[in-house]
């Protein structure tokens, strides 16, 4: 009887930046497959995501202003990277056509807002990290995941977190894509901190970063547990 091992597929703008996801999914016994920009040259999008049964988009550079029908404000401090935002968004779209389950964590949350059509707040003061006597200290703040959301069970829990803030942009309701369900928010300012597509069977985004596993509680790390299960899920289906 063949066994087939669903893989995890991580978009990120370098394999360095995409190494803390690596090793926390690589920890749940998943195998991974990093997609970088560069990788798309001469491959197909079904070329790419053989044998993929789950997709993780991963924090990284801000998302173009023009892809939500803005321009970019020069007093935002924006770093950009329109080959990575197209590249992540083509994965995405591929992933969510074929209802392949989603972890879409800070900018990954914020791409996943856009490509369902709604838009970002640019800049945002007090939600990065600070420099204190020589070491980077990420904000923090508490943030409520709803009953409802579909994080609440995977990660075993509703109710108040408290967990680490490492973004610039970010959205309100006001910039929520209509199809997509605000599921978390920040306590103080309203700020989402999480959003789900009522659409699919299980796409998930948090602003925060689980991935860091020291500052957030847990059980936020049954998120990556969660993807592995649906991914191996996913690809029985696909294969029976």
């Amino acid at each position: 009887m063949l066994c087939y091992m669903a893989i995890i597929a991580i978009t990120s703008s370098s394999l360095k930046n995409a190494r803390r996801y690596v090793e926390v999914m690589e920890s749940t016994g998943a195998e991974v497959r990093v997609l970088i920009p560069d990788d798309y040259s001469g491959s197909c999008t079904s070329q790419l995501m053989r044998d993929v049964g789950g997709l993780l988009i991963c924090g990284g550079p801000d998302i173009d202003p023009v892809l939500y029908g803005e321009e970019p404000d020069p007093d935002a401090g924006l770093v950009l990277n329109r080959a990575l935002d197209d590249f992540e968004l083509l994965i995405l779209q591929y992933a969510l056509d074929l209802d392949m389950p989603v972890l879409a964590i800070c900018r990954g949350m914020q791409l996943l807002n856009v490509a369902f059509g709604g838009k970002l707040i640019q800049d945002l003061p007090n939600h990065r990290s600070e420099k204190v006597e020589g070491k980077w200290i990420p904000a923090t703040h508490n943030i409520y995941i709803a009953p409802g959301a579909k994080t609440s069970p995977v990660i075993g829990m509703a109710g108040f977190f408290k967990v680490n803030s490492l973004h610039h942009q970010g959205l309100k309701e006001a910039q929520r894509a209509q199809r997509l369900m605000t599921t978390a928010y920040e306590v103080e300012d309203g700020l989402i901190e999480g959003l789900e597509s009522p659409e699919h069977s299980w796409v998930i985004g948090l602003q925060c970063h689980p991935e860091r596993q020291d500052e957030v509680p847990k059980m936020f790390n049954n998120l990556f547990l969660g993807l592995h299960e649906r991914a191996e899920a996913f690809i029985d289906k696909s294969i029976s």
